[in-house]
């Protein structure tokens, strides 16, 4: 139990903390109560601040810990390739072993409500905040992606935010000078008002050079670096952790400012401190909940104290109180533990990068945080009430009526299409915007700085290259997915399906799977049928990491999305890294010469509920998530990789939303030109929409070269994976289907391509 406040405490914190003060700062009662046991007295405005923020969803996890425990933190074969060096929780991200003592450092964050309030800075910090995350390990960052969700791009408000956000991530990345090789965007009217921007960074390090967030060794001197604080970002954490309404909207100082130059600064500045042998103790971003957040986690960490002068903090602006300080997020931050005694060389690098490198505590014996300002102690606190030890809530969970009625939904209920509607149903679905072309977005990322992106944005995949120093290479791929309707409608299979569909997207660029991170976005977790779709969400996800051995590195967890007519579709984004073993196997989705065998793997789609087909042509969000075998995904993944491995597959791509014939087309639409092909698939012994446009999953596209189709479908019958020969790419643009329909493939590709910048650039 720390020891009380001396009586006279700063004149700003001179506060009488109310019950309405307590509830302004999302603080239960029972909870106030806590915080006062852990203290054994009442706490200063100061405090109340730094239990507000940390015991945030935000920061602490207090309603998702007990479904999060579910998820494998390490390989099941100890002897399999891509072992886990820095687990789950352990640190402010995961490491994954890639081989001659190298590993890859990465994780996905979301910025969702500060992008709904300024969509430029919301976006652009959430970068600054991922990628301090990845050098904070002792990783150099090589790559982003993200994966966005917003309304219907019709609505001028969804456009407004959709612009901002796309130019605040390439904005703050391009000036970073990081590739962002992939991600996925989706439209859907459950994000108006409140859109989901979620933001990944990987960086590479050797296995030697792993940092730790950990304070350590009596009287080492604490460090803050970087950028001066002021009141901008004051309380993000919080406003995080609580929904939306037309009056946070206002709440502007709320969302932090970045600035990606002074970040390039601290980044190197960083990496070359903890160059130096022997310097750094421990190291943390100073993200959500700033200097609060990075005092008491290290402490924590370290089972050790922290003591912490606010008077020598670096400050950009006048008169900031204690409550203040301890609670902005000003962007590019780091605090630092070195060694005693060799304070002149870390102060010696930051001064060659013209950065503040303010000497503001050490590390004391026991295990309290404390903080002085103007010569008073203004908060005493066990780090590890703010930590390991603040509340957890298993929340009352209550399965949504509406499931039952989508579930009980069946395709009769809609008159199937004839070949006009056949002819209208492809156009218009690849012309929706959630199937749409991306290159809009991704224009404006810079994906070719390092010289290292192999596969650019556009297919199941991005893929880069890592040189080594000691002139070997590895090469990457990496994928999100999550499709928000099938979580909506059926929310563990969807979150079994998330984790399938991104190895399955690997499997298709040649890669093994390696560990996965995922960002958990989801509205009000007190809403009991709220907290269903995310135990059932969570589930999926992590039986489905289970059965394919493919380790949680971990992630992040957003609540509280939501909007005045409810919350959003349970959206439990996955982002998987997988290693390519040799460069040749390295796979893309596109037609390569006009000439090759057109092969689908898995069988004939069986199923329409959920699809996209009935978004788009019948304006419907119902019927049952289709069904997912877990063995038969894992069949094909293997059957995929081994082909690619034998040189066999000019082409790969996986069927998702849209079906087979939308995934089709996609392959048509090489970078560098648009070839067609000639398709026969039966139509006697099935709905046409259900065959052409149906979702079922565990299915995928071969393009072969017709001198090896024979060995194709031999090894598929040894593997027990149905392949069917359903045509022939072409040279000449058209789409031929059964002699019955025939479509201009660059009328096809205009529709697919102009879908975006059509509404965007008007």
């Amino acid at each position: 139990m720390p020891t009380s406040l001396p009586p006279n405490p700063a004149p700003e914190l001179n506060v009488t903390i109310t019950p309405e003060l307590v509830k302004k700062h999302n603080i239960l009662p029972d909870e106030y109560e806590t915080i006062k046991r852990f203290l054994g007295r009442e706490p200063t405005l100061t405090e109340l601040g730094i239990f507000s923020v940390m015991w945030s969803e935000h920061c602490s996890y207090k309603n998702s810990k007990p479904v999060l425990k579910g998820f494998p933190k390490e390989k099941a074969d100890p002897n399999s390739p891509g072992q886990i060096l820095v687990r789950m929780q352990e640190e402010n991200a995961g490491v994954v072993d890639i081989g001659d003592g190298w590993g890859i450092c990465y994780k996905i964050e979301s910025h969702n409500h500060p992008s709904a309030i300024e969509p430029f800075e919301g976006a652009a910090t959430g970068v600054g905040g991922i990628v301090r995350d990845i050098f904070t390990m002792g990783a150099r960052p090589v790559a982003l992606t993200n994966s966005l969700r917003f309304g219907d791009l019709s609505n001028p408000t969804v456009q407004r935010l959709f612009r901002g956000v796309v130019h605040g991530i390439s904005h703050y990345g391009n000036c970073l000078g990081i590739p962002n090789v992939g991600g996925d965007v989706y439209f859907d009217p459950c994000y108006e008002g409140n859109p989901l921007v979620n933001a990944l960074c990987l960086g590479v390090l050797r296995h030697s050079e792993i940092k730790r967030g950990k304070a350590t060794g009596v009287g080492n001197p604490v460090y803050y670096v970087g950028a001066a604080t002021g009141r901008d970002g004051l309380g993000g954490a919080a406003f995080a952790s609580r929904e939306l309404t037309e009056e946070s909207k206002e709440d502007r100082p709320a969302v932090q400012k970045g600035d990606p130059f002074m970040e390039k600064l601290l980044l190197e500045a960083c990496l070359e401190m903890m160059a130096v042998p022997g310097l750094v103790v421990g190291i943390q971003d100073m993200g959500a909940a700033g200097l609060t957040c990075s005092s008491c986690e290290t402490a924590s960490r370290g089972n050790s104290g922290v003591i912490i002068d606010l008077d020598k903090v670096p400050q950009r602006e006048t008169g900031m109180n204690s409550y203040e300080i301890m609670l902005s997020e000003s962007q590019e931050r780091m605090l630092v533990i070195v060694v005693k005694g060799r304070e002149k060389e870390i102060e010696d690098i930051f001064a060659k990068w013209d950065l503040h490198a303010a000497h503001i505590g050490e590390v004391t014996e026991g295990n309290d945080m404390v903080v002085k300002h103007k010569g008073v102690v203004i908060a005493h606190i066990p780090a590890k009430a703010l930590t390991d030890e603040g509340p957890t809530y298993y929340r009352e969970s209550k399965e949504p009526a509406y499931l039952a009625e989508t579930r009980a939904w069946r395709p009769e209920s809609i008159a199937d299409l004839d070949s006009a509607g056949i002819q209208s149903a492809l156009l218009k679905l690849l012309a929706d915007p959630s199937i749409a072309s991306k290159a809009w977005v991704y224009r404006q990322y810079d994906h070719h700085v390092m010289a290292s992106t192999t596969v650019a944005p556009g297919s199941d995949a991005g893929v880069f290259r890592i040189r080594l120093e000691d002139g070997k290479q590895k090469f990457i791929a990496i994928s999100n997915d999550c499709n928000n309707r099938y979580c909506a409608l059926n929310p563990y299979r969807g979150g079994l399906i998330a984790v399938a569909e991104c190895l399955r997207n690997l499997a298709c660029s040649g890669a093994r799977p390696l560990a996965m991170t995922d960002n958990l976005n989801f509205g009000n977790p007190y809403k009991p049928e709220v907290f269903y779709t995310i135990k059932e969400s969570v589930k999926g996800l992590a039986d489905a990491c289970t059965f394919f051995d493919v380790p949680v590195l971990g992630g992040n967890v957003s609540f509280y999305n939501e909007n005045p007519t409810g919350a959003v579709d349970p959206t439990p984004t996955v982002s998987i890294a997988g290693q390519i073993d040799r460069e040749e196997c390295i796979t893309t989705q596109y037609i390569k010469d006009g000439f090759e065998t057109i092969i689908l793997l898995g069988d004939w789609p069986n199923e329409l509920g959920a699809s996209y087909f009935l978004k788009t042509i019948h304006g419907l969000k119902t019927g049952d998530t289709p069904e997912i075998d877990l063995n038969r995904e894992r069949a094909l993944h293997d059957f995929i990789r081994s082909q690619i491995d034998a040189g066999r597959v000019a082409a790969a791509h996986d069927l998702s939303e849209g079906g087979l014939l939308v995934a089709l087309a996609e392959m048509l639409f090489s970078p560098d030109r648009t070839f067609g092909a000639v398709l026969t698939i039966p139509m006697d012994a099935q709905r046409h929409d259900v065959r052409l446009f149906g979702e079922s999953q565990s299915r995928a596209l071969f393009a072969v070269p017709p001198a090896k189709t024979a060995a194709v479908l031999d090894a598929a019958k040894k593997a027990g994976v149905s392949a069917i020969i359903i045509g022939r790419a072409t040279i000449q643009p058209e789409l031929k289907l059964n002699g019955t329909n025939t479509w201009s493939a660059e009328s096809l590709r205009k529709a697919w391509s102009e879908a975006i910048p059509s509404v965007m650039e008007r």
